[in-house]
């Protein structure tokens, strides 16, 4: 599996489509302006998965850096602000490998921690970061109140 960095020269409609399968809920606008503004961020890398012989991409990974994510004792940490893999090659270690590679990145940049989220509901990330060596540290349940 080879995972490499974004191309924005390439690699732009395959992200878009990858991005509208991880947030069904947001427009092509929506998305692109997000993407043209993590592209624009000083910190943060994303990496692409490529499937063997397609123009198609199978995943991708963003990782930036945040100064604290709950359960860590550094500051900066490495945090996977978005991970995503197209269903038809899950379970075939393209999100590993996607991991491996912002291990890599974080590495590289000095880190020593790199922390995740994911909806408390989402039992199919759970069971996927779990299984890439991510300790569960706490779950929680915002709320919001509107004020006239």
């Amino acid at each position: 599996m080879d995972v490499r960095e974004l191309d924005p020269e390439r690699d732009m409609v395959e992200w878009l489509r990858l991005r509208q399968g991880l947030f069904d809920d947001s427009t092509d606008e929506e998305h692109r302006q997000e993407m043209a503004e993590i592209l624009a961020e000083e910190v943060g890398c994303v990496l692409v998965a490529e499937r063997p012989s397609s123009p198609h991409l199978a995943g991708y990974v963003f990782v930036g850096t945040r100064k604290y994510a709950e359960g860590c004792t550094t500051s900066p940490v490495a945090y996977l602000e978005e991970w995503f893999v197209d269903a038809d090659v899950r379970r075939q270690g393209v999100g590993k490998a996607l991991i491996t590679a912002a291990e890599a990145w974080a590495r590289q940049n000095g880190l020593t921690e790199i922390a995740s989220d994911t909806t408390i509901d989402n039992n199919i990330s759970l069971a996927s970061h779990l299984a890439l060596g991510f300790t569960e540290v706490e779950r929680q349940i915002n709320f919001i109140k509107k004020l006239d």
